[in-house]
């Protein structure tokens, strides 16, 4: 038996919605991560915190780590602009003074105004941007600046439900000025290629909440990946994915990583029966005992995605009331 966490020498691990919620940590999520051999990354979207302050939040959480084992996609944007940039350009900062060091600290001058005459924008989550900033950079695009977004996540996982991310702020900017922005954060692959740089990783398992940034990022650069149903992305929403946001692995949890890799695996699983007959995807298990819902999930899964289109689903038999809820069928 090979634990997940055992086939893989570096984890690249998401934050909100995969380690913590805000606050607080996903409950499981210290002990999952403790006690393995394996390097760990935690890689996140949120351009808002220093890698530092991420470091020293995860440390206030009971998690062991330091900045060093942090790639945030401020510093993957900084990177996109120093590669376009000459040095010393300015460059107009929406979002916090953590992102604007990173501007600073590849050569670059971070301004706050359009009258400052910058040649790109970057724009990040900051929970105090509002319509003067967003003005700002609407000023700045439209009279020719390069656009970098850190990341363009339409939600972010809190302690209290889902609020607005950075995407949905890039939004409005979009909509204002008909442009698309270069994105530095997942699924793009520019802060991908920083973390296996980084942890100089030969065999990285992506580890995230979402199917739309984590996942797809992990496909971008062909790395296989863990979902956990603990942030944004549900089980229901994997039935039909396209193949770009297909994870390998599917957990409730990060305490998945401490099982046998093959538990988690989408793949076929000894006494489910899965099938696809005039676009009617069946579903049956003819094993003793209660079926394991997260099992048939997988079993299911693995038929879905490499089968023939279909248009319905049937649970045969009494007792699969659990993987059917799961399944959002």
């Amino acid at each position: 038996m090979t634990l997940l966490r055992d086939a893989h020498d570096v984890l690249l691990l998401d934050l909100d919605g995969t380690v913590y919620a805000g606050k607080d940590p996903i409950p499981g999520a210290v002990e999952a991560l403790s006690g393995g051999s394996e390097k760990q990354y935690f890689v996140t979207n949120n351009a808002s915190r220093a890698p530092e302050d991420v470091a020293e939040h995860l440390r206030s959480l009971g998690f062991a780590t330091s900045a060093e084992f942090v790639v945030t996609s401020s510093e993957a944007a900084a990177r996109v602009l120093a590669g376009k940039l000459d040095p010393g350009s300015r460059v107009l900062v929406v979002g916090t003074d953590a992102l604007a060091d990173e501007v600073t600290k590849v050569g670059l001058q971070p301004v706050r105004s359009a009258d400052d005459d910058p040649v790109a924008v970057v724009q990040g989550h900051s929970v105090d941007t509002g319509w003067k900033m967003l003005a700002e950079a609407v000023l700045a695009i439209r009279a020719g600046a390069l656009w970098v977004a850190t990341n363009i996540d339409a939600t972010l996982p809190t302690e209290r439900g889902l609020v607005l991310g950075n995407g949905s702020m890039v939004a409005a900017v979009r909509n204002a000025t008909d442009i698309e922005p270069i994105v530095a954060g997942k699924p793009a692959a520019p802060i991908m290629h920083d973390a296996i740089e980084r942890s100089e990783a030969r065999s990285a398992l992506v580890v995230g909440d979402r199917l739309d940034t984590d996942i797809a990022g992990a496909n971008e650069i062909g790395l296989p990946s863990l979902l956990v149903l603990t942030g944004v992305s549900t089980a229901a929403e994997l039935l039909r994915a396209p193949r770009h946001l297909r994870p390998t692995h599917i957990g409730p949890d990060l305490g998945v990583l401490n099982r046998d890799e093959i538990a988690s695996s989408v793949g076929s699983k000894t006494g489910w029966t899965v099938g696809i007959d005039n676009e009617v995807l069946s579903v049956r298990y003819s094993g003793d005992g209660t079926p394991d819902a997260f099992e048939g999930a997988l079993a299911t899964l693995h038929v879905a995605w490499s089968g023939p289109a279909f248009s319905d689903v049937r649970f045969e038999g009494d007792r699969l009331g659990d993987l059917r809820s799961l399944l959002g069928c």
